[in-house]
């Protein structure tokens, strides 16, 4: 079923009247109508880590999850959101602790300059919850609308992969460093 849309404003400078659910919190606010999502998360909420890219729905860094679906805020308009629930990267975390997947991301490397970690952590999360024992290639499948230009993905894939054991209850894998030591004897 639609969610129901939002008083649409009768003249083009009258803000309407948006009502929704941001990471768990009830939210009501005017905006203009002609805001995107993103830009109400990052201008009216201040939620900035749900990034500008390319606003053409081709990079993902403006990934979010709403009402359960991966979508790219920069093509959903605001007026579109009214009753609905939207998850971003800001709402990964519950408490003081990181998510397993901010952990994983950390322990990793998987980010570089960051630009492009609020999108793929919001994607990896959608499809954790979905399917916590992803194989790497519905992990490679669920990133391809995730573009990263720093990592080359390995590092990404391996911090997904140990998130979903994290979240089975399962150690962790850890980190694939190459050996700092020389000679491959026992450090001595």
């Amino acid at each position: 079923m639609d969610a129901p849309l939002a008083a649409l404003p009768t003249s083009p400078r009258e803000k309407l009247r948006l009502a929704f659910t941001v990471n768990g919190e009830g939210r009501d606010l005017t905006v203009e109508p002609w805001k995107t999502l993103l830009e109400v998360l990052r201008e009216d909420l201040l939620l900035t880590g749900t990034k500008h890219g390319c606003e053409l729905g081709e990079c993902g860094a403006c990934a979010v999850i709403l009402d359960g679906e991966l979508s790219l805020s920069c093509l959903v308009a605001a007026v579109e959101c009214q009753g609905r629930e939207v998850v971003t990267v800001e709402g990964l975390r519950g408490g003081p602790d990181l998510h397993p997947l901010q952990a994983a991301f950390a322990d990793h490397g998987a980010a570089q300059c960051g630009y492009c970690t609020p999108g793929m952590l919001v994607a990896a999360k959608w499809l954790l919850d979905r399917k916590p024992d992803a194989s790497r290639e519905e992990i490679a499948e669920a990133l391809s609308g995730q573009l990263c230009r720093c990592t080359g993905y390995l590092q990404i894939y391996e911090a997904v992969e140990d998130a979903g054991r994290a979240l089975r209850g399962e150690p962790a894998a850890g980190p694939r460093l190459p050996s700092t030591r020389r000679g491959g004897g026992d450090g001595a």
